[in-house]
């Protein structure tokens, strides 16, 4: 029997999450506020998919977890960047919304992806 639910690929939404983020870079202004806000964005909001490639070569549970609360930092840092954008407004356009939302489904899934990794490295012991 075949099974037609798409497999959840993590990697592969921080890839395109890393992506839009680079889009909503692009469109902001070239002003002070702009160029400032799109050297923080453009870091914080790729370094979540890298830091995750690293976190599954973690060489423990431990260092497993350290490198995901890492991307979590990264993907708060991100949010407050989109909130300043959306709040100042320096752009409004429905790319900032979509990646608004996207951080916050990101966090809450590496937030429950800490838990339970933090869960089962007590279990282990």
């Amino acid at each position: 029997m075949e099974n037609n639910i798409q497999k959840f690929d993590l990697e592969d939404r921080l890839v395109a999450f890393a992506c839009l983020i680079l889009e909503v870079c692009e469109m902001l202004p070239g002003t002070r506020a702009g160029n400032n806000l799109e050297h923080q964005l453009s870091k914080s909001g790729t370094a979540p998919a890298l830091i995750y490639g690293e976190a599954q070569a973690a060489e423990s549970r431990t260092d497993f977890c350290h490198k995901m609360k890492m991307a979590l930092k990264e993907l708060r840092e991100t949010r407050i960047n989109l909130r300043i954008i959306k709040e100042k407004p320096l752009i409004k356009h429905a790319k900032v919304d979509n990646a608004f939302d996207e951080v916050d489904q990101l966090i809450r899934i590496f937030v429950k992806s800490i838990e339970t990794a933090k869960a089962n490295n007590l279990l282990k012991k």
